[in-house]
């Protein structure tokens, strides 16, 4: 059985464990043998505690932080294969802090929008930096190209962000401090109207793009000597990037990192796997991260709660940065190559068969040995006898 054959079950049991833990601790807690009927309706009607605990504050609030992950895993998959850098995270592309600014800035502007106008300017300011990135790195032709580019207009954008966070008053300046941390607190049910219909719109075009970015893996080149156009194929993996991440970010916040670990944990797991095969195990492994990070934030500092997108740039950074070393790191070499090893000479090559000599610096035939010898390398050869014809005819031309 291969070795990767159990972790279905494994990232089953964590998301299930997670699940029942976010539905049972807190405060107050709620007994575990209490969680079905209370998300069956309860049997002290709509005045429970429980009930109203569990279906209206728990439940919304572990459902949203499994889609958070699910997308950031996926949108960070689809980034890093499009641009064939694996450190290409919304981060450090300007998506993020793009989609924080488009959302923010109203704020500070008393702009009056309703909800579900939001993630429209977290969209537009999300692809802002991302098209912004890739128009200044030249559309991806180096990765560290992008890579650099990339934080340079993150730190561009988040450079705007403080300029509105001084121009905020008090209370805009708590709600964007904490909005910018990224955190699930408060949300509910009103939460998903900002999210499942860009959801529903970004899966289908998921599933579409993944052909491509298995073609664009094997460099631009190839991916244009095979037909496609790899500017127009990088641009709409960003799109999708974008409708995946925006949405999050939009309602909870940038959730940092999330988007670098998950695709490592897959890689490092189904090692060898093309990107079709990397993408369940990148949304399944974001949303276990994200779920178990904000079980972190509810109850580490309890009764105080804190952002979880500190606990999984606290947490994502430096795993994911082992993975990342641990998945290149080269194997070990055989003693014998070993840098500073003594030489150790194979001998010399001896063929087999019939024409196999029985000693390869000693001809056979007609020819005998004349006590004359000739170095060959680190090797001293008998020359073979001259005939009588050759001694004649070297006599007549004087050579020796």
């Amino acid at each position: 059985m291969r070795a990767w054959a159990g972790l279905p079950l494994v990232a089953a049991v964590l998301l299930a464990v997670a699940a029942l833990l976010a539905l049972t601790l807190g405060t107050p807690v709620v007994p575990p043998h209490r969680v079905p009927g209370a998300l069956a309706g309860g049997s002290g009607g709509s005045d429970d505690l429980a009930t109203v605990l569990i279906r209206e504050i728990r439940l919304p609030r572990l459902l949203l932080a499994l889609v958070a992950g699910a997308c950031l895993g996926a949108a960070g998959l689809v980034l890093q294969e499009a641009l064939r850098n694996p450190l290409a995270v919304p981060e450090m592309l300007g998506v993020s802090s793009g989609a924080a600014l488009g959302v923010a800035a109203p704020l500070v502007l008393s702009l009056s929008l309703p909800l579900w106008a939001h993630p429209l300017l977290a969209v537009a300011g999300a692809g802002l930096g991302g098209v912004l990135t890739l128009a200044a790195a030249g559309f991806g032709r180096g990765p560290s190209a992008v890579l650099l580019t990339g934080a340079a207009v993150a730190a561009a954008l988040q450079a705007a962000l403080l300029v509105l966070m001084v121009l905020a008053d008090q209370l805009d300046l708590q709600l964007i401090y904490r909005y910018l941390l990224g955190s699930f607190a408060g949300r509910g049910w009103d939460a998903w109207g900002g999210v499942w219909p860009w959801l529903l719109a970004a899966a289908p075009l998921l599933v579409l793009c993944l052909p491509v970015l298995a073609v664009l893996r094997l460099g631009d080149e190839t991916a244009g000597a095979l037909g496609v156009r790899v500017r127009r194929a990088r641009l709409a993996a960003l799109a999708v990037a974008v409708l995946l991440i925006a949405p999050v970010v939009a309602v909870c916040g940038p959730v940092a990192w999330v988007g670098f670990l998950a695709p490592h944990l897959a890689r490092r797991l189904r090692p060898g796997a093309d990107v079709v095969r990397l993408l369940p195990w990148a949304v399944v492994w974001g949303a276990v991260v994200t779920v178990w990070a904000d079980l972190a934030a509810r109850l580490a500092l309890a009764p105080t709660e804190t952002p979880v997108g500190a606990w999984t740039a606290l947490v994502g950074v430096p795993v994911g940065v082992a993975l990342l070393k641990a998945g290149r790191r080269p194997r070990e070499p055989h003693a014998r190559n070993r840098p500073g090893a003594p030489y150790e000479p194979q001998g010399p090559y001896e063929p087999q068969g019939p024409y196999a000599p029985q000693n390869p610096y000693e001809p056979s035939g007609a020819y005998e040995p004349s006590g004359r010898s000739v170095a060959v390398g680190p090797y001293t050869v008998a020359a073979p006898a001259r005939t009588s014809e050759e001694a004649s005819r070297h006599g007549r031309t004087g050579r020796p």
